[in-house]
């Protein structure tokens, strides 16, 4: 792929980017709880550090670095979505995360 025609889809902003978008600030944000609030620090850094998978720049980069891109991509993104809502709702256990974090503000 050339830099012209990486240009010109980067114009373009398809609905499975802005969900992308989307769900990595969402996780960027459970990340940020994780590492705050509770006992386990570094699984909220584990978390903070997958959102950035979500967000177009990092995978222009990473493409820019490497030369290739990751196969099947999209279905990658789909698979890691699932992974850490289930790590984080389940067994992080997110939403007593938030309850100590509300009564800490």
């Amino acid at each position: 792929m050339t830099n012209q025609s990486m240009l010109t889809m980067s114009n373009k902003l398809t609905i499975a980017e802005v969900f992308s978008w989307i769900f990595g600030i969402i996780v960027f944000e459970i990340g940020i709880v994780n590492m705050f609030w509770g006992n386990d620090a570094l699984f909220g850094v584990f978390i903070f550090l997958l959102s950035f998978v979500y967000f177009l720049p990092v995978n222009l980069l990473l493409h820019k670095l490497v030369g290739r891109t990751i196969p099947y991509m999209p279905l990658v993104k789909v698979l890691l979505a699932m992974f850490i809502i289930w790590a984080s709702v389940g067994v992080g256990e997110l939403f007593d995360k938030i309850a100590m974090m509300q009564a800490d503000l």
